[in-house]
């Protein structure tokens, strides 16, 4: 962990599963997804990578890593670093902790269910998939308020990057995810260079590359109900070129493939 970072532990935990979830600003929502996750009949942790919440958020999760010793864990990070760098600081951090095979990502604001971590658990454990995808189109649209405006651009959003990059994944933007420990060991983490949205699609589209295979699992988004959402105008506009800069460096990079041991 770098000098900006600090990192609050607890001790150690049996289970095989982590979930990460960065925050910002999120004391109305972060003290019930830290006990959603925790309730799951698979027992998975919780770590939370927090950018400077100026709201109290990390003092919150402090007091669940007293309630939950070596359940929950907090990295704290000086200021709002970006979507993408938060999930590859708690991807390294997972990767340093060896008991970890099975790692999530999830908003901490509930458009993710908790509820559904099992079925991408099962996925990646029974199913065969080295990524799980919590899917919003993949059965339709299954997203609830939402603006009609938000629901067609998010969606046609897939669509364009599916074209563009022929990759296999109707949710391209989806940020509800399970990884096999494996995926991250093989995708070069530092060659990773979006921070927004545009992050989301670049980690499937270098899993696809490395030869993993990605499987989606329906789920229905909700819209958050408590606290701001950090979506933005810049995100889509990272996503948009950024697929084609993504797609054309694609034909000049070596992926790493995955080698049983």
């Amino acid at each position: 962990m770098n000098q900006d970072n600090q990192m609050i532990p607890g001790s150690a935990s049996a289970s095989d599963s982590v979930v990460i979830i960065p925050t910002y600003n999120e004391r109305e929502n972060v003290a019930a997804i830290i006990e959603a996750v925790l309730r799951q009949p698979n027992p998975m942790d919780v770590l939370i990578i927090d950018d400077g919440s100026p709201d109290g958020t990390a003092d919150i999760v402090r007091s669940k890593i007293k309630e939950h010793p070596g359940r929950v864990h907090l990295v704290e990070r000086k200021g709002k670093l970006g979507l993408g760098t938060a999930y590859i600081a708690g991807f390294k951090w997972a990767l340093d902790h060896k008991q970890y095979d099975y790692i999530f990502e999830m908003d901490a604001d509930f458009s993710h269910n908790p509820d559904a971590l099992p079925e991408l658990y099962k996925a990646v454990t029974e199913g065969g998939a080295d990524v799980a995808v919590g899917s919003r189109y993949v059965t339709g649209v299954n997203v609830v308020n939402w603006p009609m405006g938000r629901v067609i651009m998010s969606y046609y959003a897939s669509v364009y990057v599916r074209m563009v990059t022929r990759l296999d994944v109707h949710d391209t933007t989806a940020g509800f995810v399970c990884y096999r420990r494996r995926v991250l060991e093989t995708i070069e983490l530092d060659k990773i260079r979006f921070k927004g949205y545009a992050f989301q699609i670049e980690m499937k589209f270098t899993a696809a590359q490395c030869g993993f295979r990605i499987v989606e699992v329906p789920i229905v988004f909700v819209n958050r109900v408590l606290g701001t959402s950090k979506m933005s105008g810049g995100i889509f506009g990272e996503a948009f070129f950024g697929v084609i800069r993504l797609k054309v460096s694609s034909w000049f990079r070596k992926y790493p493939k995955y080698v049983e041991q």
